[in-house]
């Protein structure tokens, strides 16, 4: 673990290099944290909009925002959205937004609009890397589903530099958004040659997952995962994080 005097705990975030980043940040600062920001996701946009369906689902704000700047429309579809963050996006669009689960998350989707779908045309436009969650879930609540690829999430080339820290054992937590910030931080600590002090490293740190889909992915990558927040946010993550942190500090930690 680190220790500089009156800096705060060092934690890592994945956030995509635009607003997103520039927020995490000064939230984590907000907290007593010292971010180390280092984004793992890239957007690529493909130009495409979602097709006409009675029923568009959007899983991102990222997604609201290249259908909107794309000139897309939902007509007279109705919109479901992911969780609170897509559901602003899409009404600051112009957008009425019809369902937004009581869980941020592709299986709380499913729940939400089980009781609505069977018979009908359920378009679900996102990022290339969603979970088949989603599409599966609605295809056996009887929709016939399409999904439309908004954009390509890749991982930037200059990215890995909180593995290297964590290699250093100068990282004090990991905040993981996604299943693919598991898997891009990991990839570029093999690619800086530093592995297994990585993996070490975070064995060391107190590891957040911002939902139980990234928990899972983390744990197939060998990665445990002591927190993850009732609610999935980056809000309530980077909260729960520093307050683990906070918790250990105090001697109590809670590895759960």
């Amino acid at each position: 673990m680190s220790d500089d005097g009156d800096r705060g705990p060092r934690v890592a975030v994945f956030r995509p290099d635009d607003e997103r980043i520039e927020t995490a940040v000064e939230l984590l600062r907000s907290l007593g944290a010292d971010p180390v920001a280092d984004p793992m996701l890239e957007v690529e946009p493909t130009g495409a909009v979602p097709e006409g369906a009675p029923l568009v689902v959007l899983t991102s704000k990222t997604g609201v925002e290249l259908a909107a700047e794309a000139g897309w429309e939902p007509g007279d579809a109705d919109l479901a959205a992911i969780g609170p963050a897509t559901a602003a996006a899409a009404r600051e669009a112009g957008w009425t937004v019809d369902v937004v689960p009581e869980e941020y998350t592709s299986a709380g989707l499913v729940a939400a609009l089980e009781p609505r779908v069977a018979g009908g045309r359920v378009v679900v436009a996102r990022s290339d890397h969603g979970s088949d969650v989603l599409l599966d879930g609605l295809r056996e609540a009887g929709a016939d589903v399409t999904e439309t690829v908004l954009y390509r999430l890749s991982r930037p080339g200059d990215a890995g530099d909180s593995a290297t820290a964590a290699a250093a054992g100068d990282l004090d937590a990991v905040a993981f958004t996604s299943s693919l910030t598991v898997e891009n931080f990991l990839a570029a600590a093999a690619d800086r040659g530093v592995g297994d002090e990585a993996r070490a490293g975070l064995a060391d740190a107190v590891v957040g997952a911002i939902g139980p889909p990234t928990a899972e992915a983390a744990a197939e990558n060998g990665v445990e995962v002591d927190v993850v927040p009732d609610e999935a946010s980056f809000e309530a993550l980077a909260t729960a994080v520093v307050d683990a942190l906070d918790g250990q500090s105090g001697g109590d930690a809670d590895r759960r």
